[in-house]
């Protein structure tokens, strides 16, 4: 049905005056949250760096802050505010707000960590304080590395993230990292540009995760080998074994993992043996590991719900400096706080040229209306019942005619059901941009909003949606891609995991056999909902 076209000329006109009028609203909002000027105005809070981590407490500004009538919809205990464990003691709280605030404004999350996490959680942040950045044992490592290229043994191991892609490419590649850290007693660190720097707190106590500016290996990868080369080199000749000292690894959706064999024990022998990893990726490859059968007994320890392992990392790892946790919490307080249900719609074209707005449009409006996301029109305005509930919806969109249209819908058409709908759209940047510092910022915010939100409806192969969707612990409803101006009958699915999709798994199998079905070869994968090529981790209760 076209659900535009259903409306008379009067109402498309009457709808033109009120697009331009909501187009105000919309500028105004972006100014009042920062998002046409990099949240400057909110870029120093409490007087505190967002990368200091100390051991004093919280202060009693911050305390205040956080026990104000109506600044937070949920009565939570202490146990909620470390997220079951998942957060260490000892931060200092004005360094991190969204750390030891977050938790007022989200449910409690009913997947808890496992015992076992939370212990190997502690450890690394052991290791981290021991081996992380100008410590003695980081300061000596990186002098042997440099004056020794082969078999060299350390007493720490690293591995170094660098960015590729945008922001949602980013959290999910970062996340696999560092659970690739755990299973292999590695640390992990970030190399954050300047469109990157400020946008999360540290995430471990006493020490930073940031790759020190004078790192000897940046910008020479002419200096280290590249993994291929080097399982190259190991086929051609294992009789006599020599190990790099550093080594770049790619896993990305350009570069393909059929002759990789990144999943196999024999790969991860050999990797074992190299003191220094650099990793080019953007890919979530967290089922490649759940793959390698020597950390099957550890992953399962650490997550019986196979599906929860980017909702317990991805929570742990990214929380929003306060130059971000700024913008989110007051946009939350103002315009989601009182909602009765938020509903957060992540509208990602990736094609404009082949699916125009209008079909990108009914295909939203067939998606939440059948699926009883939203309530439908009516075109006779009854009395409003006592009570009537209030539903807010967080629209996030490179385009603003979204958020316009579908405010202007429910302004003008009463509901059937009598229940409110707001609308509200942070931003619309209109495209994409790379390397840019207010636009992560932005995207990190919304993000951060739609977690926040109590349904999700999502674009497919959209990063972006499936970091939401993990940091919130739900299954989203899922927009099927449209390649034309036809709308499938069922224009979205509810997904059956809320873990990422990994979008370019293995192909082969260690013995060099084609792949024909992962969930039988590997129990704990399925094929994603969204992208027929990629898999992503179930329960194996599945």
């Amino acid at each position: 049905m076209d659900w535009l076209g259903s409306y008379s000329k009067g109402d498309r006109a009457f709808f033109a005056i009120i697009a331009v009028a909501f187009s105000l609203i919309i500028l105004t909002l972006s100014l009042n949250f920062g998002h046409l000027d990099g949240f400057s105005k909110t870029k120093a809070l409490n007087g505190r760096d967002q990368n200091v981590t100390g051991s004093n407490v919280g202060s009693k500004e911050n305390s205040s802050t956080s026990s104000t009538k109506g600044s937070s919809p949920f009565t939570r205990n202490h146990a909620d505010k470390l997220l079951d464990g998942l957060f260490p003691f000892g931060f200092d709280e004005g360094s991190c707000l969204s750390r030891s605030q977050s938790y007022l404004y989200k449910k409690a999350s009913p997947h808890k960590p496992s015992p076992y996490l939370i212990s190997k959680l502690r450890n690394y942040e052991h290791l981290h304080k021991r081996c992380g950045p100008h410590t003695r044992s980081y300061n000596r490592t990186m002098v042997m590395l440099k004056n020794s290229r082969t078999n060299v043994i350390t007493e720490c191991n690293y591995i170094v993230w660098t960015p590729v892609n945008g922001l949602g490419n980013r959290m999910v590649s970062m996340a696999a990292a560092f659970l690739y850290a755990i299973l292999t007693d590695r640390i992990l660190l970030v190399e954050f540009k300047d469109d990157m720097v400020g946008l999360f707190c540290e995430p471990f106590p006493n020490s930073s995760w940031l790759l020190p500016k004078d790192f000897p290996f940046s910008n020479n990868q002419g200096y280290a080998e590249t993994y291929e080369s080097m399982l190259k080199k190991n086929k051609e000749n294992n009789s006599k074994e020599i190990f790099p000292s550093v080594l770049h690894l790619k896993i990305q959706h350009t570069h393909h993992d059929q002759d990789m064999f990144f999943h196999c024990d024999h790969s991860q022998h050999l990797l074992l043996k190299v003191p220094l990893l650099i990793l080019v990726s953007d890919q979530y490859f967290v089922p490649s590991l759940f793959m390698v059968p020597s950390f099957n007994q550890e992953l399962s320890k650490m997550f019986p719900e196979k599906d929860t392992v980017f909702h317990h990392l991805g929570r742990y790892l990214f929380l929003p400096s306060n130059e971000v946790w700024g913008p989110i919490s007051r946009f939350y307080q103002t315009y989601l706080a009182k909602a009765d249900e938020r509903i957060g719609l992540q509208i990602r074209v990736f094609s404009p040229d082949l699916t125009p707005y209008e079909t990108i449009m009914n295909q939203v409006l067939s998606c939440t209306l059948k699926n009883n996301i939203l309530p439908n029109f009516t075109t006779e305005d009854s009395p409003r019942k006592k009570g009537t509930t209030l539903k807010s919806v967080l629209v996030t969109s490179l385009y603003p005619e979204y958020g316009e249209n579908l405010r202007t819908m429910y302004l003008t058409k009463p509901t059937v059901s009598g229940e409110f709908i707001s609308v509200y759209q942070p931003s619309h940047e209109e495209q994409q941009k790379a390397n840019d510092h207010k636009h992560n910022m932005k995207a990190l915010t919304e993000i951060y909003l739609l977690s926040l939100c109590d349904v999700l409806v999502t674009s497919s192969l959209s990063t972006f949606g499936y970091v939401a969707q993990s940091l919130k612990g739900l299954r989203p409803w899922v927009l099927y891609k449209l390649l034309d101006k036809n709308i499938p009958d069922i224009p979205c699915e509810r997904d059956f995991s809320m873990e990422p999709c990994f979008h370019t798994p293995p192909k082969l199998d260690c013995m060099q056999k084609p792949i024909d079905d992962n969930r039988t070869a590997f129990p704990y994968t399925r094929t994603c909902l969204d992208y027929g090529f990629g898999i992503k981790l179930v329960n194996d209760q599945l």
